[in-house]
């Protein structure tokens, strides 16, 4: 079996380092048959984000303080990402580290710019009420009052 394909890029030319990542394996669970008993395909992967040097401080500050919001982090700063979807654990090592690489740049992204309130135009506001009042004269001539 090969290596694997990385380098993961979380965005522009910041990957993620391969030295820094800590891997774990261990028996999925669910079934599989024979296979499932003796071979270690479910992966951990643990980023150590407080401590990395591979991104730059302001992406580290934000990416700490949005994942430690939603409680993704574990104590000292380390981000773990398990995958167990797939049969083989070449597969989920690949699963487990393009999640890592999609999570720490989606939580170290900048924050969206302020919306900006946009003010309706007069013109448009006048229409509507006008528009409103031809519909209310419309229903107010269907009522029966002048038949007989």
């Amino acid at each position: 079996m090969g290596g694997m394909s990385g380098p993961y890029v979380i965005r522009g030319s910041v990957v993620l380092p391969e030295s820094e990542l800590v891997w774990r394996f261990s028996r999925s669970s669910g079934p599989g048959g024979q296979h499932v008993n003796t071979s270690d395909s479910q992966v951990e992967l643990r980023f150590d984000l407080a401590a990395t040097e591979a991104l730059p401080e302001v992406w580290k500050e934000r990416a700490l303080q949005r994942l430690g919001e939603r409680g993704r982090l574990i104590d000292g700063g380390v981000v773990s990402v398990r995958a167990s979807e797939h049969r083989s654990q070449w597969r989920n090592r690949e699963t487990a580290a393009v999640r890592l690489a999609s999570l720490l740049a989606e939580a170290s992204a900048p924050p969206p710019k302020p919306r900006r309130k946009t003010r309706i135009p007069r013109g448009i506001n006048e229409r509507r009420l006008r528009e409103k009042k031809q519909r209310g004269d419309t229903k107010r001539g269907r009522s029966g009052r002048d038949w007989h």
